[in-house]
């Protein structure tokens, strides 16, 4: 089994919202695109969020991240996995992002958000303890994958309400917890 690669963040330089999936999937791969995967709920969220057409083009939901002062990113730099789903990936495999120089270069991201429990499980595991102490809030966010099919496109949307500032029953941790 072969190693998977992330992508490069999307990302600015007055980003004040970090959200981090854990690796693309297959279809995001193949396509060179964040959440590319047809029934992936993350742009739909997005869409309705930012308000823009959720057809736009991938160039245009990029900008419409990028002028909202969100940047995308995943935890992984690099994995092996069978697959797509989250819990195929091999553990002995994952190497995190270099979220150290990262977080150096966004000094205005205060806000880290978990597009699902993977993604919270991976960044507990390589990268928590390995930044500097810095207060940042981190919230878990349930997955917009089609796999998590436990809730409706309206829930999730609800909780996902978060990363734009709208109010939320989710506590804020500081660096060294994450809700």
């Amino acid at each position: 089994m072969a190693l998977i690669y992330s992508f490069d963040p999307i990302e600015d330089k007055n980003a004040e919202v970090l959200v981090l999936g854990s690796m693309p999937g297959q279809a995001s791969l193949d396509a060179s695109q964040y959440y590319a995967h047809q029934h992936n709920a993350f742009w739909r969220i997005i869409a309705k969020l930012l308000q823009f057409d959720v057809g736009s083009p991938y160039a245009v939901r990029i900008e419409a991240l990028k002028s909202a002062r969100i940047a995308l990113w995943d935890v992984l730099h690099s994995c092996a996995r069978f697959g797509s789903l989250d819990s195929m990936i091999q553990s002995d495999t994952q190497m995190p992002n270099d979220f150290r120089t990262f977080f150096r270069q966004h000094p205005k991201i205060t806000r880290v958000f978990f597009n699902g429990v993977k993604a919270k499980a991976c960044f507990e595991r390589h990268v928590l303890g390995r930044l500097d102490d810095r207060a940042i809030a981190y919230a878990l966010l349930p997955s917009t994958s089609p796999a998590n099919a436990s809730l409706s496109f309206e829930q999730k949307l609800k909780a996902w309400r978060m990363i734009t500032g709208q109010p939320t029953d989710v506590v804020k941790a500081r660096r060294s917890s994450i809700a």
